[in-house]
């Protein structure tokens, strides 16, 4: 028989849902990537999941196409690399076999804290949702606080701090350009 639970336990546990709860079975590659790449929420995850699918089959599809439709098959495969390219899931726009390189990972490698890791606005993943989600970034004239945003690659340049940013001035003084100008705005 089994206690009867406690106040404050019964508030813990009532949005919990034991029934439906599926942590321990087959979800390790899962588990690995949501903290890898601190995903917040799962169902980012399994959003990730489902467009890598898709990709995926698309490009086994375009790859199936008949030696009929040469032609619409070359324009179809020009157009998703184009597309993965511009994403910045695949590396090159060369070859259809990219296609099947496509993940979760790929979308989570993406996202606005991984990028800020890269240009090394920050020293870890940790850092980088707080600052993002503290509103030290922006993305081109958007100030970004969702940690989930999926940065393209003609937008990555564009990934700097905002003015008002406390540690966009440490930087500055740091590295001796904070300019007297900006002390009065």
């Amino acid at each position: 028989m089994v206690r009867k639970l406690k106040f404050h336990e019964q508030k813990l546990l009532k949005r919990l849902d034991l029934v439906a709860w599926e942590a321990a079975s087959g979800n390790l590659a899962e588990l690995r990537v949501l903290r890898r790449y601190r995903l917040q929420r799962r169902e980012d995850y399994t959003r990730y999941n489902q467009l890598s699918r898709a990709v995926r089959e698309l490009g086994r599809r375009i790859r199936d196409l008949g030696e009929a439709d040469a032609a619409f098959r070359a324009r179809c495969t020009a157009a998703l690399l184009e597309k993965l390219y511009g994403l910045g899931l695949v590396s090159s726009k060369h070859s259809l076999e990219q296609c099947e390189r496509v993940s979760a990972s790929s979308f989570c490698r993406r996202r606005l804290p991984c990028l800020m890791l890269r240009l090394r606005m920050a020293q870890s993943l940790r850092d980088a949702v707080t600052f993002i989600e503290q509103g030290h970034v922006r993305v081109g004239p958007e100030v970004v606080t969702d940690p989930a945003c999926l940065v393209t690659r003609a937008m990555e340049d564009f990934v700097t701090w905002t003015d008002s940013s406390r540690i966009r001035q440490h930087v500055l003084n740091y590295n001796q350009e904070r300019d007297d100008f900006d002390l009065a705005c």
